[in-house]
This record gives structure tokens, sequence and C-alpha cells, in this order.
């Protein structure tokens, strides 16, 4: 059974000003796996009743067929703020480890989409 992505979102907060960074590390992740074509929809959380609707923990958050490739800790809470990653190095970042990033996708792209 070919399986094929539907969704690809990037959840933002106005109120964070590194989506931007995340978007082109996603394009360029999805790029480096022979998918440049997929469509990543820009998703704007804007009030505290959407961030709870979405479960949304934080700017930038993404998700892949509504799955958080990279999933906060569960006791996170919803909310307008601005969301922390840990980078391999142990370091915090606004954004995700790009080669964390790049092994989360090659999890949840299919197969398929990953023969280039």
């Amino acid at each position: 059974m070919v399986h094929s992505v539907s969704t690809i979102e990037l959840l933002y907060w106005d109120g964070c000003p590194s989506h931007p960074e995340a978007l082109r590390d996603l394009r360029a992740a999805l790029d480096e796996l022979g998918q440049p074509e997929l469509e990543v929809a820009l998703v704007e959380i804007a009030t505290e009743e959407q961030a709870t609707e979405y479960g949304f923990v934080g700017s930038p958050t993404l998700r892949i067929d509504g799955v958080d490739p990279l999933p906060p800790a569960e006791d996170e809470p919803p909310g307008l703020t601005c969301r922390v990653y840990r980078l391999r190095d142990g370091r915090y970042s606004p954004t995700p480890d790009p080669a964390d990033l790049r092994d989360a996708l090659r999890q949840l792209l299919p197969p398929s989409a990953q023969e280039a």
C-alpha cells in the first residue's frame, strides 16, 4: 500500500520571530530528502483558544499529518509562547536541530517519498 503525506504544517505565533528560519530549515530538509515539491501550510495561531484547540505548545511547531515529529514533553501546556528546542550539542535553540529534523522527517515521510 502506498502512503502519501497529506499535510505538512508549520504552526507559528507571530510573537516569535523564529518561524521563517524554521521554514527555511524545513524546506532544506525536504530538499535533502528529495521532496522539495511537498507543500508546507503555514498556520498562524493567534489566540490562546486556538493554542488550546491545536495543542500548540509554542512557535514554531511542525506537524506532519497531525504528528509533531519532535514532540515536546507530555506535560508541556498549550499557549502563545516561543518554543525551545534542544540541539544535539546540548545548546538551546528557537528552532529544531537540522539533523534531528531530517531524522524525524525520514521516519514520518512515506518510504516512496524518500526515493529520489
